[in-house]
Protein backbone atom coordinates (compact mmCIF):
# COMPACT_ATOMS: atom_id res chain seq x y z
CA UNK A 1 0.00 0.00 0.00
CA UNK A 2 1.43 3.64 -1.19
CA UNK A 3 1.24 6.74 0.67
CA UNK A 4 -1.54 7.95 -1.12
CA UNK A 5 -4.00 4.66 -0.47
CA UNK A 6 -3.17 5.45 2.78
CA UNK A 7 -3.77 8.85 2.88
CA UNK A 8 -7.44 8.35 1.56
CA UNK A 9 -8.14 5.38 3.77
CA UNK A 10 -7.05 7.88 7.03
CA UNK A 11 -9.22 10.80 5.37
CA UNK A 12 -12.42 8.33 4.65
CA UNK A 13 -15.23 9.12 7.49
CA UNK A 14 -15.59 5.29 8.29
CA UNK A 15 -11.92 4.98 9.15
CA UNK A 16 -12.49 3.81 12.53
CA UNK A 17 -9.80 6.60 14.00
CA UNK A 18 -11.39 9.45 12.39
CA UNK A 19 -15.32 7.70 13.11
CA UNK A 20 -14.32 8.33 17.16
CA UNK A 21 -12.48 11.39 16.64
CA UNK A 22 -15.58 12.81 15.01
CA UNK A 23 -18.00 11.44 17.81
CA UNK A 24 -15.66 13.24 20.61
CA UNK A 25 -16.09 16.13 18.67
CA UNK A 26 -19.63 16.44 18.69
CA UNK A 27 -19.75 15.49 22.37
CA UNK A 28 -17.01 18.05 23.38
CA UNK A 29 -19.88 20.77 21.07
CA UNK A 30 -22.63 19.91 22.62
CA UNK A 31 -21.30 20.11 26.30
CA UNK A 32 -19.47 23.21 25.55
CA UNK A 33 -23.01 24.84 23.74
CA UNK A 34 -24.75 23.48 26.89
CA UNK A 35 -22.26 25.19 29.70
CA UNK A 36 -22.50 28.15 27.29
CA UNK A 37 -26.08 28.84 27.09
CA UNK A 38 -26.74 28.17 30.45
CA UNK A 39 -23.61 30.58 31.72
CA UNK A 40 -24.99 33.04 29.82
CA UNK A 41 -28.15 33.67 31.62
CA UNK A 42 -26.70 33.16 35.29
CA UNK A 43 -25.39 36.35 36.69
CA UNK A 44 -28.66 37.82 36.11
CA UNK A 45 -30.91 35.66 37.42
CA UNK A 46 -28.57 35.41 40.13
CA UNK A 47 -28.93 39.28 40.60
CA UNK A 48 -32.70 38.90 41.02
CA UNK A 49 -32.47 36.76 43.09
CA UNK A 50 -29.98 38.27 45.62
CA UNK A 51 -32.14 41.34 45.10
CA UNK A 52 -35.08 40.19 46.09
CA UNK A 53 -33.64 38.02 49.04
CA UNK A 54 -32.27 41.19 50.15
CA UNK A 55 -35.54 42.81 50.46
CA UNK A 56 -36.73 44.49 47.10
CA UNK A 57 -40.29 43.25 44.92
CA UNK A 58 -39.57 41.04 42.52
CA UNK A 59 -40.43 43.64 39.90
CA UNK A 60 -38.34 45.91 41.29
CA UNK A 61 -35.54 43.76 41.58
CA UNK A 62 -36.15 42.11 37.73
CA UNK A 63 -35.97 45.68 36.31
CA UNK A 64 -32.77 46.68 38.64
CA UNK A 65 -30.91 43.78 36.82
CA UNK A 66 -31.81 44.01 33.29
CA UNK A 67 -30.39 47.78 34.11
CA UNK A 68 -27.37 46.52 35.95
CA UNK A 69 -26.36 43.63 34.46
CA UNK A 70 -23.72 44.64 31.75
CA UNK A 71 -22.82 47.40 33.78
CA UNK A 72 -21.07 45.69 36.76
CA UNK A 73 -18.04 42.96 36.56
CA UNK A 74 -18.34 39.84 37.65
CA UNK A 75 -16.65 40.58 41.37
CA UNK A 76 -19.36 43.53 41.82
CA UNK A 77 -21.96 40.91 40.72
CA UNK A 78 -20.34 38.53 43.67
CA UNK A 79 -20.14 41.43 45.93
CA UNK A 80 -23.61 42.15 45.80
CA UNK A 81 -24.63 38.63 46.40
CA UNK A 82 -23.77 38.86 50.16
CA UNK A 83 -26.43 41.31 50.85
CA UNK A 84 -29.27 38.68 51.21
CA UNK A 85 -27.43 38.73 54.44
CA UNK A 86 -29.68 41.71 55.08
CA UNK A 87 -32.67 39.66 54.47
CA UNK A 88 -33.59 39.32 58.17
CA UNK A 89 -34.40 43.35 59.01
CA UNK A 90 -37.07 42.97 56.33
CA UNK A 91 -40.60 43.32 58.07
CA UNK A 92 -42.36 43.20 54.48
CA UNK A 93 -40.66 44.91 51.48
CA UNK A 94 -37.18 46.93 52.15
CA UNK A 95 -37.20 50.84 51.72
CA UNK A 96 -35.26 52.11 48.21
CA UNK A 97 -33.52 53.90 50.58
CA UNK A 98 -32.73 51.33 53.54
CA UNK A 99 -31.31 49.29 50.89
CA UNK A 100 -29.07 52.20 49.29
CA UNK A 101 -27.65 52.90 53.18
CA UNK A 102 -26.85 48.39 52.32
CA UNK A 103 -24.89 49.17 49.41
CA UNK A 104 -23.02 51.77 50.78
CA UNK A 105 -21.81 49.33 52.99
CA UNK A 106 -20.07 47.49 50.61
CA UNK A 107 -17.69 50.84 50.23
CA UNK A 108 -17.95 50.50 46.02
CA UNK A 109 -18.52 53.94 44.24
CA UNK A 110 -19.15 52.07 41.44
CA UNK A 111 -21.70 49.67 42.78
CA UNK A 112 -23.64 52.18 44.61
CA UNK A 113 -23.44 54.60 41.55
CA UNK A 114 -25.18 52.14 39.28
CA UNK A 115 -27.38 50.40 41.60
CA UNK A 116 -28.55 54.01 42.46
CA UNK A 117 -29.04 55.00 38.69
CA UNK A 118 -30.91 51.13 38.53
CA UNK A 119 -33.36 52.01 41.84
CA UNK A 120 -34.08 55.67 40.37
CA UNK A 121 -34.99 54.82 36.95
CA UNK A 122 -37.37 51.54 37.99
CA UNK A 123 -38.69 53.28 40.79
CA UNK A 124 -39.76 56.11 38.71
CA UNK A 125 -40.88 53.96 35.73
CA UNK A 126 -43.11 51.69 38.70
Amino acid sequence: VDGRELERRRSSPFHPLRASSHKMRHKLLILFTFFAVSGCATPQTRLERGLISAGLSPKLSTCMADRMIDKLSLLQLKRLSSLSNFKDERLREMTMDRFLYNIRSLEDPEILSITTKAGLSCTILR
